[in-house]
């Protein structure tokens, strides 16, 4: 039985093809935990159909994707977990690093390793968590309107959790665009070569579409083979064990947000619109001691 969904569509628009859609326009797709897991399940339906041999990941609305929706910060229980961590409500470090672990790191190992070829296509803003979907799939097809960024150092972070920027950036301009937490545009990717094509907007859907159909034409078997020859060739360079370290240094740095501010960003970058969930506190005052005392009801 077909899960039902929410924050996503899952289609078949044709023989071989999946077309997984992020649907939360009203939110610019940012990702709450719901969404983290019907895209779960939507990749995991898709991964398991034999008939389907290709998965688009496009976007509703004039986003890709807004990154992370840090005003979910509640741990949802009524979702069954994917990994074998434990103590998503425990107070301090604990709980946190479980749930990042959880939604945000071995998610995006399970998408990235599907023995199925899968396609972003990317409009307007791919932001922090955006990034982290687009970089799971195997191919990046940009509209000329795309822009890119990952803004959490400005926040207290050392990057998103799927730490992925140098081998999609190269080393100095991921440290150039990480300091700066300045943005990209999709020439500037596609020149970087951490996207495959750019073109105009209007064509964006029908050029991915007719990449899958290429795509979808070679055996199942070879593909599969392919896929993961080339993602054993990134492994022994030692991407999983880099994107691993940077995730212990990220838990770093929100321990130490926490312990400074009673939050886990520095407070000075967060954007306006989300000063109301994260409002600064200071060393020493009610609400710190608050936010420290809650913290295995906040997650």
């Amino acid at each position: 039985m077909s899960p039902r969904f929410e924050t996503v569509r899952y289609e078949i628009p044709e023989p071989g093809i999946c077309v997984i859609t992020l649907d939360r326009p009203e939110k610019r797709n940012a990702q709450d935990v719901r969404m983290t897991y019907e895209l779960n399940d939507a990749f995991e339906q898709a991964a398991r159909d034999d008939t389907v041999k290709v998965i688009v990941l496009a976007a509703e609305g004039p986003h890709f994707s807004a990154g992370h929706d840090l005003r979910d910060v509640v741990w949802h229980p009524e979702f069954d977990q994917v990994g074998t961590w434990g103590g998503y409500g425990e107070a301090g470090a604990e709980g946190w690093v479980a749930r990042e672990e959880e939604i945000y790191l071995e998610m995006c190992a399970r998408w990235r390793n599907i023995p199925k070829p899968t396609i972003a296509a990317v409009h307007g803003r791919a932001i922090g968590g955006g990034l982290m979907l687009a970089w799971v799939c195997d191919l990046i097809v940009a509209a000329d309107d795309a822009v890119f960024a990952d803004p959490v150092v400005a926040m207290g972070v050392c990057g998103v959790e799927w730490f992925a920027h140098p081998w999609e950036l190269g080393p100095r301009k991921a440290k150039e665009l990480l300091f700066t937490a300045d943005s990209w545009n999709a020439e500037e990717a596609h020149r970087l070569g951490m996207v495959n094509q750019v073109v105009p907007r209007a064509q964006l859907p029908g050029y991915t579409m007719d990449l899958a159909r290429r795509i979808a034409e070679k055996p199942m078997f070879a593909l599969r083979l392919t896929k993961e020859a080339v993602n054993q060739a990134v492994d022994v360079q030692g991407q999983p064990s880099a994107i691993r370290a940077a995730f212990s240094l990220h838990q770093l740095a929100h321990t130490h947000n926490l312990e400074r501010y009673g939050i886990c960003l520095d407070p000075a970058g967060i954007p306006p619109a989300l000063q109301e969930t994260f409002p600064a506190a200071e060393a020493g005052d009610e609400l710190r001691a608050k936010r420290r005392a809650d913290r295995g009801t906040t997650g």
